[in-house]
């Protein structure tokens, strides 16, 4: 009858085979043994070419082994850091050179300009205006002279900011010092021609309806038709 079972050592196992034979027992040690001396790890084989294997490669990929071996590296000072250069001496003994004080060349501030094919400004000291009344002169473009531009439309005077802003646009044109900004222009325009323009100081309004996108009235007419002040007029192409 043959039986098998482990004696425990210290850090250790060791697999023993009893062998009984007529009631005598004898003990024969059959495995090979390495326990590593970084992690402790126990390798045991009964074959010892094949238990040398395993040490091999055990100690390569032991990660205690490489944990102790990488802080070896990290603490041990190099030469370069321990000796400076000659450079560095000569650097840390040459007194410092005073750096001659230059005054600083007085920075350009850039003048604000307005928007592009822009040539009018919407404050002045035009004031002592009142809010004039409707409707628009339909035939304003042979009594009134073109003073300027805004965003590339086409202002019409006489002007005095802020009280006095004349008539704009071409195609689209709305009478500034009629419009009291009740926006029906802006809500009954299906292509979205018009947008709020700030005129703070207007005495009809301290907001405009601005035709921004001129270009793209289709001439339906029913922002000139639902003007309450009648300070809208459109006219046709051609």
């Amino acid at each position: 009858m043959v039986s098998y079972y482990i004696i425990k050592r210290p850090k250790r196992f060791c697999l023993q085979k009893l062998i009984s034979t007529e009631r005598k027992y004898y003990l024969m040690s059959t495995v090979v043994e390495y326990i590593c001396p970084d992690c402790g790890t126990l390798l045991m084989h009964d074959n010892p070419v094949t238990l040398e294997s395993m040490k091999d490669v055990h100690i390569q990929l032991c990660a205690v082994k490489r944990q102790q071996s990488m802080a070896a590296q990290a603490i041990k000072p190099t030469a370069a850091a321990q000796k400076p250069s000659v450079t560095q001496v000569q650097k840390a003994a040459a007194p410092a050179q005073p750096t001659p004080s230059m005054a600083s060349p007085p920075t350009a501030v850039a003048t604000p300009t307005l928007g592009g094919d822009t040539t009018i400004s919407l404050s002045g000291t035009g004031t002592n205006y009142s809010k004039a009344e409707g409707p628009i002169d339909p035939e304003f473009k042979s009594k009134r002279q073109v003073v300027g531009s805004f965003q590339g439309i086409k202002v019409w005077g006489p002007i005095d900011p802020p009280g006095q802003l004349g008539i704009w646009g071409t195609q689209v044109t709305v009478d500034y010092d009629i419009c009291i900004a009740d926006g029906a222009c802006i809500e009954a325009c299906p292509v979205n021609v018009y947008e709020w323009l700030d005129t703070p100081g207007h005495p009809g309004s301290d907001k405009k309806t601005f035709m921004a996108r001129e270009k793209d009235c289709i001439f339906c007419m029913a922002c000139e038709n639902v003007c309450p002040p009648q300070c809208v007029k459109i006219f046709q192409k051609g």
